[in-house]
């Protein structure tokens, strides 16, 4: 399937992307490429092949122990904080 550049311009406004004119030949060429390669892949035979619902089923992850550690040492890890008061870590404020 071969995509113009009046079809990218299309969906680049509709996208609400800004896309100069020099770059619409180039970006038609790459989404044409991108889509005869989709063509590709539906040629291949999956009849029986499962679908994958995950990538790591039938595995068992690794769990590591629930141990205790040293985490309520906060002078310790206030020591590599830029900015600390009265046990916490100040932060800009980003809410006004």
């Amino acid at each position: 399937m071969a995509i113009d550049e009046k079809t990218v311009q299309r969906v680049a406004h509709l996208a609400r992307l800004a896309l100069p004119a020099d770059r619409l030949a180039p970006m038609a060429q790459e989404i044409s490429g991108i889509l005869a390669w989709i063509e590709q892949l539906q040629e291949v035979d999956v009849k029986n092949v499962a679908p994958m619902t995950s990538a790591v089923a039938g595995f068992a992850l690794p769990l590591r122990e629930d141990v205790v550690t040293e985490g309520a040492n906060a002078a310790a890890i206030l020591v590599n904080a830029p900015k600390a008061e009265h046990g916490f870590f100040v932060v800009p404020k980003v809410v006004e």
